[in-house]
């Protein structure tokens, strides 16, 4: 039996795509199956172990994929059932996973689902959303907001009932108290599992469920204006309900039975004590509830020791932690923490103890790309303009090369091109050996080598103003990373070591003796003596 410490998603690193922005094969300016196929060596090259592909099913695309109109097809914008076929087939021939989106809070209100439930009150399948007469005032149950902005209601003429959405309108939430839902759900999954894919990311988890009492969620006295108006209350109600952890686990059965390699992701925004809650009581919900808080704690050595510490002591045991610092829904990391800090974060990323997940592009520093009015895509930002709520400056196009197009796209692409596309790309990337993507590569490459920071301990050793200082320590060994946060040099003190990888030009072998002045902005691994 498979050794659960060492299967591939506890020492490998994952890799998100978004393939409407990855690489159009077909010139109509989205990218497509065909181009994430055709990419595959890049990704091999930078060293990942497994690839996460954003929804690529059938839709009417209100919300880009994540409004499932038919889980079982692929949208003819991105291929079809054998296109999917030859990418799994040749990710596998290369050593590389592939994990799937699973939507299961939500459906576009184009599915058949839907449209059999909203047939009548009577009809076979209405009780599979989430259908409720309106309150008192004939307006909406109640005060539940969408995410999006807006009542979380709203009615249906035909049958006179009101149904909830915790996202668009045209995104109509599944009722997980019928059970005849979690099976359509799980064969969805088989559907997948069996064209070979080894597992899922799990999409609004923590939305699974909402509280039959219906009662008004209470307001929350931290909102300030110009925040998400979602914001305006207190998720009591519609989130983090008990009953989600029963179908986690359900889930992690499926998957399961497909063997100890497969992985279970979930996408949860929550606390870090109620995000450790979802690896399950007996750690049999997700293997990797993702941990989004480097997203938004400050990017400080105190704050992020801190959240270190913090994570490590409530994750439960046996539960093995993860790191995100970019996706597709949060702002670019370069635009985050400055380009001069990119290095430096992606050497916390990828020394931190637990699984990391890269967003495409971050490995070459792209920038959030400001989009024009009229060429605003997302439906957060067109439902409540202004806010600066819009997802789309972080999903414009990858910049393989210098071309017109930025080798993206022959075509128009569906979001314009980052300005300095010619200057930032991957193939003048990998050409300059001093370049974010040829570090990458080096570091992923350390990783991957150095059984310390696959598998070892965490150790905090300390944290001031300047500079993070932590050990990685397994069977003996014993790694130093230290990370300088700011524009100026800084000392630290450090044990007798050897230097194995600086985010600078200082060479590998450097003998270190009780203390270490890092330059403006360097990260530096050690092996210690």
């Amino acid at each position: 039996m498979l050794d659960d410490r060492f299967v591939w998603w506890r020492h490998g690193v994952i890799y998100q795509i978004y393939p409407r922005s990855f690489q159009d094969s077909d010139g109509d300016g989205v990218g497509d199956l065909a181009g994430v196929n055709l990419r595959l060596d890049y990704l091999v090259a930078l060293g990942v172990d497994a690839i996460w592909l954003s929804p690529f099913f059938r839709s009417p695309m209100a919300d880009f994929g994540y409004d499932v109109s038919d889980h079982a097809a692929v949208d003819p914008l991105f291929g079809d059932l054998a296109a999917f076929d030859r990418l799994v087939a040749a990710a596998h021939a290369r050593g590389l996973k592939v994990l799937l989106d699973l939507i299961p809070n939500h459906t576009s209100d184009q599915h058949p689902w839907f449209q059999e439930s909203r047939a009548g009150r009577g009809a076979p399948k209405r009780e599979w959303y989430v259908w409720r007469d309106p309150g008192p005032d004939g307006g909406a149950p109640n005060n539940w907001r969408s995410e999006f902005g807006g009542s979380a209601w709203t009615l249906d003429p035909a049958t006179g009932q009101f149904y909830y959405h915790a996202f668009l309108a045209s995104q109509p939430d599944l009722n997980w108290r019928n059970p005849e839902v979690a099976d359509a759900i799980a064969a969805v999954m088989r559907f997948w599992l069996d064209r070979g894919v080894d597992g899922f990311r799990v999409d609004a988890i923590h939305h699974l469920f909402e509280a039959e009492s219906l009662l008004d969620n209470p307001p929350n006295p931290d909102w300030r204006p110009g925040e998400p108006l979602a914001d305006q209350h207190l998720r009591q109600h519609t989130a983090d309900q008990p009953e989600i952890h029963a179908e986690v686990a359900r889930m992690r059965r499926v998957v399961e039975t497909y063997g100890p390699d497969h992985v279970l992701i979930g996408e949860a925004y929550l606390p870090i004590d109620r995000l450790v809650t979802y690896y399950g009581a007996a750690l049999d919900g997700f293997h990797l509830p993702f941990n989004f808080h480097l997203l938004t704690t400050p990017w400080t050595p105190r704050a992020i020791a801190r959240l270190a510490a913090d994570y490590e002591g409530l994750l439960p045991p046996g539960a093995w932690p993860n790191w995100v610092l970019g996706n597709h829904d949060r702002q670019r990391l370069a635009s985050r923490v400055g380009p001069a800090q990119i290095r430096v974060a992606a050497m916390l990323l990828l020394t931190l103890r637990g699984t990391p997940t890269l967003y495409q592009g971050d490995e070459l520093g792209m920038l959030d790309t400001p989009t024009a009015p009229d060429q605003v895509r997302d439906p957060w930002e067109l439902n409540v303009p202004g806010l600066g709520l819009g997802r789309d400056p972080v999903r414009t196009p990858m910049p393989w090369d210098a071309s017109d197009g930025a080798g993206f796209t022959t075509g128009t692409p569906w979001l314009p091109l980052a300005s300095n596309s010619a200057e930032i790309n991957a193939a003048r990337q990998a050409e300059d050996p001093a370049s974010p993507l040829r570090f990458y590569r080096r570091l992923i490459g350390l990783r991957r080598s150095e059984p310390a920071l696959t598998h070892g301990a965490f150790v905090s050793i300390g944290a001031d103003d300047a500079v993070l200082r932590y050990e990685r320590r397994w069977s003996g060994g014993r790694v130093l990373v230290a990370l300088n946060f700011t524009g100026r040099a800084a000392r630290c003190v450090v044990p007798d070591a050897v230097l194995t990888l600086s985010t600078h030009d200082r060479p590998a072998g450097e003998q270190i003796k009780d203390a270490l002045t890092l330059a403006a902005n360097e990260g530096v691994v050690l092996r210690l003596s």
